[in-house]
């Protein structure tokens, strides 16, 4: 993931490049897609729809896999709690089996009885808009790495060099730019309360295990991308 040289080890300078937000409710809603942004969770025209008719036949629920190795179900029909809990429970074997990552489960207003069988499996309350609930799980042992619902976000990227002017690329092993081949600065998001600068020298260090220094702000970047629901 990381450019070979042994000096990168440790005398490397983080930059933040690039800072973002999205000043709308719904940026973390799975069931949107928004233009030219590579953080939001999103059913998009690159999600995987899973057979339906397979499903139907194993008892399983409808989903599609997002870019972030999780799947999305919306339920759109009437179903009897019990049978919705029992069809979860498959579900979610089957996906753990997968390798699957979260698990976002959209519930119009109509479908309220079967919340308490979604939380029972262990789902919590991600967000809420007048006409549905937004719960999510995350399948993989130990904390999260869901985004949280927000008005906004703020991104960063790291330039990082070392003293032979050799610039730190990565590629990406989850995301819209996975298995492209595309070479690309460290980037990833600022946790609530998180200072910009420390968000930076962390996402350079969890992407590829190198302690950098932070030295100064490049450049900001604000953006409001326009969302729009799936037809």
């Amino acid at each position: 993931m990381s450019l070979a040289a042994p000096l990168l080890r440790r005398q490397l300078y983080s930059l933040v490049g690039e800072s973002f937000r999205a000043a709308d409710e719904k940026l973390h809603d799975p069931f949107l897609t928004q233009a030219d942004s590579g953080i939001a969770m999103s059913a998009s025209e690159t999600s995987t729809p899973m057979n339906v008719n397979d499903n139907e036949e194993q008892g399983l629920l409808d989903a599609i896999n997002d870019r972030y190795g999780g799947v999305i179900v919306e339920v759109t029909q009437p179903m009897d709690s019990a049978l919705f809990a029992s069809v979860l429970s498959a579900s979610m074997a089957q996906w753990r089996q997968q390798g699957k990552r979260g698990v976002w489960i959209k519930l119009p207003i109509q479908h309220v009885n079967l919340v308490e069988a979604a939380v029972k499996e262990g789902f919590w309350y991600h967000h809420a808009e007048p006409n549905y609930l937004m719960l999510v799980h995350w399948l993989p042992q130990g904390a999260h790495t869901l985004p949280a619902n927000a008005s906004h976000r703020v991104g960063i990227g790291a330039f990082v060099m070392n003293k032979n002017r050799e610039v730190l690329v990565v590629q990406e092993n989850i995301g819209r730019l996975r298995g492209t081949g595309v070479w690309k600065f460290p980037t990833g998001v600022v946790n609530e309360g998180e200072d910009l600068c420390a968000a930076a020298v962390r996402e350079v260090k969890e992407e590829t295990a190198i302690d950098t220094k932070f030295v100064q702000v490049l450049a900001f970047r604000y953006e409001i991308s326009a969302l729009s629901a799936p037809q």
